[in-house]
């Protein structure tokens, strides 16, 4: 984990309650201004194919990482909206298994944040990568 101070998870699930990344199932399991770190299950419901995790899933739950990356980093004030993301999909999330998302900032400025997500499988092979672009409102 990292080195520095991790925030209280409780107000970032909280936020995230009855919205999409619930109803997916991400788990916010830590919690920092320079790491978020969730997971997915790969469910059936998450599927495109059988037994594959739709690309548009493995998107939501990185989007949701960085917009959390991004809050963790505002006042209480201030808000966020993604404004661009690019993924490279590297192989598939098996159904059955978990992956895991590693967020950290590459920018943190006061108009943009850009925030890389790493989504690992089980086994720590490389399912996805995506950058993105948050603004702060």
């Amino acid at each position: 984990m990292p080195e520095s101070t991790s925030l209280e998870l409780e107000p970032f699930r909280l936020r995230m309650r009855g919205l999409l990344p619930d109803h997916l199932g991400i788990r916010l399991i830590h919690a920092s201004p320079e790491l978020m770190v969730g997971e997915i299950d790969v469910t059936r419901d998450l599927c495109t194919a059988p037994g594959l995790m739709h690309g548009g899933a493995i998107m939501a739950f990185a989007d949701t990482l960085g917009a959390l990356g991004t809050m963790a980093n505002l006042d209480d004030q201030s808000g966020t909206t993604t404004i661009e993301s690019k993924t490279n999909f590297f192989r598939g999330g098996v159904e059955g298994t978990t992956l895991r998302g590693e967020c950290r900032p590459m920018h943190r400025g006061r108009r943009t944040q850009v925030w890389q997500t790493t989504i690992l499988n089980p086994e720590g092979k490389l399912v996805a990568q995506v950058t993105q672009t948050q603004m702060v409102l």
